[in-house]
Formats: C-alpha cells, structure tokens, sequence
C-alpha cells in the first residue's frame, strides 16, 4: 500500500486493517503522533487527512490509501513553525507533552476552517483530553494562533 505523509511517498507493507497510527509510527517512523487511548476519545492521535483532523488510531491504514495524510513533523514549514505551534511555545501550553502533537493539529485544522474561533467555537471544535489540565493555557494559544499573521 502507498501512503503519502508530510507529502513524501511511503511503500507499506501491512494488514489493511492496521490502524493509521501504529503505521505512521512502527512502519514509517514518524514518532510524533502518539497514542492515547485507542477508542479515538481522546485525541492525541490526531493527524490531517486531506487537511480533515482525524483520530489515527481508528482509521483502518486501508482508508488512508491515496489521501494525504500530515502529523506532526509535517505541520511546520522547514524550520519555520506553524503559528499554533508558536503559539503552544509562547503561552507554555505543554507540562507533559503528551497530548500536545495531537491538540496542534486538531487547532490547526480548526484554524484553517474558522481563522477567528469564540470560545464555544474552540470548546465544540476541539474535545482532545490534556490530563494536565492546560485547557486555559491552550484557549489563550488558539486565540493568539487566530491573530498571527
């Protein structure tokens, strides 16, 4: 099977039923997308497929055929950080860290469909899980994100 991610060309070679994220990570190598909790609930997992944000962990590596598919390590361009990205680094959003790769790339799908989100825009929008608890935090990046230029 051919997957494109972070627009170059990956050959696979696995069960069609393979969940996306365990393809990404174990076969292509791309550690960035994480997995959480594999019932797609709470969003760490999350990658764009053709530019839609979606729960890799329940999209079979069968529906990923011909799509393009962005974590993570896509989202900048070169060593120029998406402005979510900026964003998360500039309001200290992370403690852990590991539901951030997830969370970025809900927001930047989120931002690319709604560039000035309210509050109950980004509380609809973006049901990813923090343990942490940096829910504040990830309203003043979004809300920053949404004034970058």
């Amino acid at each position: 099977m051919r997957l494109t991610i972070n627009g170059k060309s990956h050959e696979v070679d696995v069960d069609p039923t393979t969940p996306l994220l365990w393809v990404i990570r174990e076969q292509v190598g791309l550690t960035g997308t994480k997995y959480g909790c594999g019932i797609a609930q709470c969003g760490a997992c999350t990658v764009h497929m053709n530019g839609l944000p979606v729960r890799s962990c329940s999209i079979p590596v069968s529906a990923a055929s011909g799509a393009k598919i962005t974590t993570i390590e896509g989202l900048a361009s070169g060593k120029t950080l998406h402005k979510v990205q900026k964003a998360w680094i500039d309001h200290d959003v992370p403690q852990c860290g590991y539901c951030q790769s997830g969370m970025i790339m809900a927001v930047a799908a989120l931002l690319r469909t709604n560039p000035k989100p309210s509050d109950a825009d980004i509380d609809a929008a973006i049901t990813n899980i923090c343990r942490c608890g940096t829910f504040q935090q990830v309203r003043e990046a979004i809300h920053a994100a949404a004034k970058a230029a």
